[in-house]
């Protein structure tokens, strides 16, 4: 994830390591975000995944002007 400048460059799909990453939080901050109300996670089993352009919605919504 060091390489990354752009969000396109993001996998389509990310793994809490890489939400954190993303987000500069800790992976355990992540896993919380992820199993929280209104975060764009999608659970497959035991498995969580978030969608990149879903993360991006998310965080321009998070933005108060």
């Amino acid at each position: 994830m060091n390489n990354i400048t752009s969000f396109e460059q993001l996998p389509v799909t990310l793994k809490a390591d890489e939400v954190a990453a993303v987000l500069g939080i800790s992976r355990a901050n992540a896993y919380t975000l992820m199993r929280s109300d209104g975060f764009p996670t999608i659970h497959i089993g035991k498995r969580m995944i978030v969608p990149r352009d879903k993360l991006i919605e998310w965080i321009d919504a998070q933005v108060s002007v």
